[in-house]
């Protein structure tokens, strides 16, 4: 089965089923918000990131287990979750993808957590670490309401800068909560864009094939 109409079989809610593939990823694109039906995914996907105002808020690629040992440490990667060796490849094909299109984003931010420091350094290089993106588990609920808005704020200001895009990573509770439900599987981005009510709409989403 290819890999798109697989993916469209799980989501399941509103995402066209074409697919594009390339350099291991695949584009589907949303309904709700994004370009008409019908269009073709990937060239449509590659031209939204062209014209800048978007968001690729990007999941950590494959870590596995289930959150963090007890005691972790942010400054200590021992001691968290880290990304193993199909995470890393992940990660790197997420880049190779952008980079083999010449798509350079303008910021790219990361959670502090190592895997998805790492995340974004083996796709892109460099990464600069917001906290805003961090995990909400163990954070008190107030400082995930203003990490949450910060977020949407940082997304309105970029959604009005035409010509750029940023890359944020992240963890699936925060692009649950960004997104108010949903979320995004190991290395799965969702492209964003901050609609006129200020609420991020989802316009594609890109999976690691």
């Amino acid at each position: 089965m290819p890999a798109g109409d697989q993916l469209g079989r799980q989501l399941g809610r509103g995402i066209a089923r074409r697919q594009w593939l390339g350099a291991g990823l695949a584009w589907t694109l949303a309904s709700n918000g994004g370009p008409a039906l019908g269009q073709p995914v990937g060239p449509d996907a590659e031209s939204l990131l062209r014209a800048g105002g978007v968001v690729l808020a990007l999941r950590h690629a494959l870590a596995p287990g289930t959150f963090d040992p007890p005691g972790f440490r942010l400054g200590d990667c021992s001691t968290q979750r880290n990304l193993n060796n199909e995470g890393r490849a992940q990660a790197r094909r997420v880049g190779a993808w952008f980079e083999g299109r010449h798509l350079k984003p303008v910021r790219v931010r990361s959670s502090p957590w190592c895997r998805c420091v790492d995340t974004a350094t083996l796709a892109f290089g460099a990464a600069e670490r917001w906290a805003a993106l961090g995990s909400p588990r163990g954070s008190v609920e107030a400082t995930n309401a203003e990490h949450l808005r910060a977020l949407r704020q940082a997304l309105q200001a970029v959604s009005a800068r035409r010509g750029q895009f940023e890359v944020w990573v992240t963890h699936m509770f925060v692009l649950s909560d960004l997104m108010d439900g949903g979320g995004a599987g190991s290395g799965e981005g969702l492209l964003l864009r901050a609609g006129a009510d200020g609420k991020p709409q989802l316009l594609a989403r890109l999976t690691p094939a």
